[in-house]
Parts: C-alpha cells; sequence; structure tokens
C-alpha cells in the first residue's frame, strides 16, 4: 500500500488521505469561477493544507457532464501560476495536476506537481503514460464511458462491476509496459463519468471488489449529482454531509484516498472510521 509519487512514498497501509480539490476553472459544476485569481487559488490550496489534506488537486479544465474541450496553452496558464505558489509558499506540499495532456503534465510536474490525475486512465493522449513514466510521478487512472461532453448522454454496461475492473487490469498491463512502477498507480472508478445513478451505486455496493494488483483506490464522490438525486435537493451545497458519509462508507470498504472538496470535515469521518477500524480491543486508545 505504497504510493510513490516523485521522491514521496505515501504509506497507506493504516491511514488514508484526503486529496483537496482545486479547480481554477469557470465552468467546474460545483465551485467554478470561485478560484479564478491566481492569489484566491492559492490561498485556498494552502488553507486546505492547513486543514489536512494530503494531496492539492489543481485542474484547469472543467470535466462536468457537456463540458467543452479546453487548448491546452489556455488550461496550462490557468495551472501553472497557482501549482508554482502553492510550491512556493510550501515546499513540501504534495501537489497533483488533473488533466488528461501530456503537455499540461509535463509543465506542471516541473512547475512542482508530483502527481497526474488522468480523467481518461492514460486514453486521451497516448503521450501521458510515457510521460508519468519518464518523470516519475504518480498516477491516479480513472475510468470513465465516453468523453466529458457526451459521457451522460446514455451510458450503458453489461455489469459495470466487471468492466470497470477489466479495465483497471488493462490500463495497469499498459503502465507497467510504458515503464510506470506499479507502486506508482492508483485507480479510480470514475463515480459519475459516463454512469447512471444505478451505475454509481453497484459500484460504490462493490469497492473492494475494485482492488487490481493490490494497487489503492480513489474514490471522487465530492458534491456529485447522483448525491442530490439520492437526497431530492437540487443545492450543491445540501451535498456535503453525504459526502462525508460516503467518505466513512469508502474506507470502511477498503479506499484510503478520497477527493473532496471540503477538507476537514472529511478528513474527521476518514480518522474516526480508521480509529474504529484499527482498534485493537476494549483498551485501545
Amino acid at each position: 500500500m505504497i504510493w510513490q509519487c516523485g521522491s514521496r512514498e505515501i504509506d497507506l497501509s493504516r491511514e488514508g488521505g484526503i486529496m483537496g480539490i482545486l479547480n481554477v476553472t469557470p465552468d467546474s459544476f460545483s465551485d467554478g469561477g470561485e478560484f479564478n485569481r491566481v492569489d484566491s487559488a492559492v490561498a485556498h490550496g494552502l488553507s486546505m493544507l492547513d486543514d489536512g489534506a494530503l494531496i492539492i488537486d489543481v485542474g484547469g479544465e472543467s470535466t462536468r457532464p457537456g463540458a467543452a474541450d479546453v487548448p491546452s496553452d489556455l488550461e496550462t496558464s490557468r495551472v501553472l501560476p497557482v501549482i508554482e505558489g502553492i510550491a512556493a509558499a510550501k515546499p513540501d506540499a504534495l501537489i497533483s495536476i488533473d488533466t488528461s495532456k501530456s503537455t499540461v503534465a509535463r509543465k506542471a510536474i516541473r512547475a512542482g506537481a508530483a502527481i497526474v490525475n488522468d480523467v481518461t486512465g492514460l486514453r486521451g493522449d497516448l503521450d501521458m503514460a510515457e510521460t508519468v513514466a519518464e518523470f516519475g510521478v504518480g498516477v491516479v487512472i480513472m475510468h470513465m464511458q465516453g468523453r466529458p461532453r457526451t459521457m451522460q448522454r446514455a451510458p450503458e454496461y453489461r455489469d459495470v462491476v466487471a468492466e470497470v475492473r477489466e479495465f483497471f487490469e488493462m490500463q495497469f498491463s499498459r503502465a507497467i509496459a510504458a515503464g510506470i512502477p506499479r507502486t506508482a498507480i492508483v485507480f479510480d472508478p470514475g463515480i459519475g463519468f459516463g454512469k447512471t445513478l444505478e451505475h454509481n451505486l453497484e459500484l460504490l455496493r462493490n469497492l473492494e471488489s475494485l482492488t487490481v494488483q493490490g494497487r489503492p483506490l480513489l474514490l471522487g464522490v465530492s458534491r456529485k449529482s447522483f448525491i442530490g438525486k439520492l437526497i431530492q435537493s437540487d443545492e450543491v451545497e445540501d451535498r456535503n454531509w453525504p459526502t462525508v458519509a460516503l467518505t466513512a462508507f469508502g474506507r470502511e470498504n477498503g479506499v484510503f484516498l478520497h477527493r473532496v472538496h471540503e477538507v476537514r470535515s472529511n478528513l474527521d469521518a476518514l480518522r474516526m472510521c480508521e480509529a474504529i477500524l484499527n482498534a485493537k480491543g476494549p483498551d485501545s486508545k
């Protein structure tokens, strides 16, 4: 359960971590436009680190359903100053770049990122696997059916759990063949990415069976629309506490990494769950 991210080793054998979401986009579904300015984005990233985030995930292109593609130069101009600002203020900060473009990933890594979070699972850019291998950074391989612009039109699976697992096995082999060490790989089932409500619930019911090659899972459910459907609310803010519940549920079912907007409440849930799971008996503190 070691995750190798450049020069950093993250030990997930007993304690999980929170990946704080930092969208520097005008159109993300939850916080689009909130952190458009470099100073406010850097400040929010540092605040999430102070709240206990293990990783700050910086993204310059919205991947909400229906989102249009963003040119690489525009995406780069959004993320680089933010990554540089966080790295300058906290040189030991663990930063992830949320991108599917190898050109953006390369510049972000040089600016201080140690993880590539690729929603296309190394399929969107044929040079991405080689880029990750070349720089020796960590990588999140996510499953998505289709592309953000079209992924929610009519997603279909014969068996969503089996197909996501098969995808992980296939992309694991591809990553290894490209020279990425197995310890650098983390998988994300892509909740809400080309999945219906029932697909999402089926994946959540079967999290433990999605573990492939002993590699950790990352769960990204924060404020997503399927939560709104279940609680019958259109207000994004109403999805925060259900997200906390899913963080605890995920940790109980073997998920050690959780990508969220609200760091402190989810970290508290994670640590509370771990205190119970790791307790050795009635005398445990």
